[in-house]
């Protein structure tokens, strides 16, 4: 070897192993602030870093308080700041994901608290009470120090309540108050908790059979001091909620139940439709889509008319399957046995679609009965990041005339199996990615995912009965009506009851469930839009993947893949699976300009601005 080789080979060495020492410090400094954002989000939500083992904040609650609110959002920026000081180009390309998703998170969480928008800390489903009332299934409660924690949470709920009817009270100073129409009956969720005896409370029930681990002196002792905490400082609290909200509160409701009607009303919600689908679409564009979606959908449920030979209008048949007592189940406990055997049947037939499954177990309950009148259907509880409490699948056993059976199968396959639990459990299985993302991520995917899988029933061997697949398409219309109603009072001007009558006309949703949904929709503006535009870029990977792999498409390795990072933007989401795509030996086709094609497409191809942010389920 000559020297001039020689010393070019030593300084291509030199250059590499200076390559390799930026980017092992730059990692090093990424890791810092990811770790001190850690702790402190886990600072911030006290209960759900119990939940997480992290046992510092035990006792406390969540500060509600405006000065909380300003403090948040400094702290947010300072973590900004120190990103924004390392380089992207000198991290490894793990550090780099991790990099860009962390900042995403930060600048959506400070353009949140930049909002007058704020202040409203309830909606429809939403409320520092309603979080209390799931306290006990939301931490563990086996020990005597879980015990002591519970009963300080228990007595701490008084000054939470002071913060959060503080913050109220602003917010109706500043005109940010949740509309009239969508209020109806959510006094219930707070008069229902209250009760003349500490033993009626929900929150009682972790004191009904003592832990083995807590001797009976203890017991005893825990007891006492439950009966004054719930007693003495939560029903007093609740009570004072109820009459602030009845006499404050309703009188100065909105009139008008979009959010362009309020300060930066627009802005807000711009900056909310890219929140919850991570893209730039604009809202007549999404407003456009759902139109077009809900068509398509009208012509495959007019098949299944067909098939059944039901001859009269479409209407008509929707008014058959909102009364007929066949499609409902005549006792909760009836709707609760029918909702686990589907849940049960779905888990045998996972491996033919993954070859990855969480360890993670999941469970079926009623919602609980105080807060279940005017709520969902159903949703998720995700289990605990310590592996001491198991995912759980909540169904509605409230108003059982309400419930038709006939979209149960697609109901359970979305909330639980292959839906939010296979999906999130798997996420917080994943060893090599932080906290933030295993614990957070991005509703478009988490959400879009759940509506994929209730199309994945086909494969599995549902719907085989066809108002089965008629209710399957009635809950996908329902997420087309979605991305329809939610632009049209946000955006385009519409009425709480156009909204209503343009979901009456267009699912077969019983008015119950379709009036708590478009409630739903006006008090959380935007996040109703990320299930249909997050299920359409599944179904367009599935085609570009099927396509340019032909023959050698393999459905668990394409699942697997989807899966393999947790829930991300949707437009990283699409370059990873085109990665996986190439490594296959798919030849992808050029891309086409976005200003073409159809809709779905169109959503496809939106970039993704940098202001996604974790979901609140």
């Amino acid at each position: 070897m000559t020297p001039w080789k020689r010393r070019t080979g030593l300084a291509i060495l030199l250059l590499s192993l200076c390559v390799y020492s930026i980017a092992r410090a730059s990692d090093a400094q990424l890791q810092a602030v990811i770790d001190d954002h850690w702790a402190y989000t886990l600072s911030q939500n006290p209960v759900f870093a119990t939940s997480q083992g992290v046992r510092d904040y035990d006792g406390q609650l969540a500060d509600l308080s405006v000065q909380a609110m300003d403090d948040r959002k400094a702290a947010y920026q300072s973590f900004l700041k120190r990103l924004d000081d390392i380089a992207p180009d000198q991290l490894s390309a793990n550090a780099e994901l991790n990099h860009q998703l962390l900042r995403q998170d930060l600048r959506t969480d400070v353009a949140a608290l930049s909002y007058p928008q704020r202040l409203m800390i309830f909606n429809r489903l939403s409320g520092w009470h309603i979080a209390l009332a799931s306290l006990p299934d939301r931490i563990p409660l086996t020990s005597l120090a879980d015990y002591e924690s519970y009963i300080a949470r228990l007595t701490a709920f008084a000054a939470q309540n002071s913060q959060a009817i503080a913050t109220t009270k602003e917010a109706i100073r500043q005109g940010m108050t949740q509309p009239c129409a969508a209020l109806e009956g959510y006094d219930r969720t707070i008069s229902g908790q209250i009760t003349t005896q500490p033993e009626q409370s929900r929150l009682w029930a972790p004191f009904k059979t003592r832990p083995g681990a807590i001797s009976q002196a203890q017991w005893n002792d825990l007891r006492v001091r439950a009966r004054q905490a719930i007693g003495d400082r939560v029903m007093p609290s609740l009570r004072s909620w109820l009459a602030f909200y009845r006499s404050d509160y309703v009188p100065v409701c909105r009139k008008d139940i979009g959010a362009r009607g309020l300060k930066q009303g627009e802005a807000f919600y711009a900056h909310r439709i890219k929140r919850y689908t991570t893209t730039d679409t604009a809202a007549r564009q999404i407003h456009q889509i759902g139109l077009s979606e809900v068509s398509r959908i009208r012509r495959e449920m007019r098949s299944i008319m067909d098939q059944v030979k039901f001859t009269g209008r479409f209407q008509e048949f929707q008014d058959f399957l909102r009364t007929d007592p066949r499609f409902y189940a005549k006792t909760g406990d009836e709707l609760l046995a029918k909702t686990a055997l589907i849940a049960k049947r779905a888990d045998g037939e996972l491996p033919k679609l993954f070859s990855r499954l969480p360890r993670m177990t999941y469970t079926v309950k009623p919602i609980p009965r105080e807060v279940a009148d005017g709520n969902v259907a159903a949703y998720y509880e995700r289990a605990s990041g310590d592996g001491t409490r198991a995912g759980v699948f909540r169904i509605n056993l409230s108003q059982l005339d309400q419930r038709p059976l006939y979209e149960l199968e697609a109901l359970t396959l979305h909330e639980a199996v292959p839906g939010h639990h296979l999906q999130l459990a798997l996420q917080q299985e994943l060893e090599d990615i932080p906290n933030f993302r295993r614990f957070g991520g991005q509703t478009a995917y988490i959400e879009g995912w759940g509506l994929y899988s209730e199309r994945l029933g086909q494969e599995m061997g549902f719907y085989e009965d066809p108002y089965s697949n008629f209710g399957r398409l009635s809950l996908e219309m329902w997420r087309a009506c979605r991305l329809v109603v939610d632009t049209g009072i946000h955006a385009l001007g519409w009425g709480r009851q156009r909204a209503i009558d343009f979901m009456l006309d267009n699912t077969a949703l019983s008015e119950t469930n379709i009036r708590a949904e478009v409630d739903r929709y006006i008090t959380w503006p935007g996040q109703a839009l990320a299930y249909k535009i997050g299920e359409l870029k599944f179904r367009a990977l599935r085609k570009l993947a099927s396509e340019a792999l032909q023959d050698s498409f393999d459905i668990r390795s394409f699942h697997d893949a989807l899966l393999a990072q947790g829930a991300l933007p949707l437009n990283i989401l699409e370059e990873r699976m085109r990665d996986y795509i190439r490594a296959q030996g798919g030849k992808l086709p050029e891309r086409q300009d976005p200003s073409r094609g159809n809709a779905e497409r169109r959503v496809e191809r939106q970039p993704v601005g940098n202001g996604g942010e974790r979901p609140r389920r």
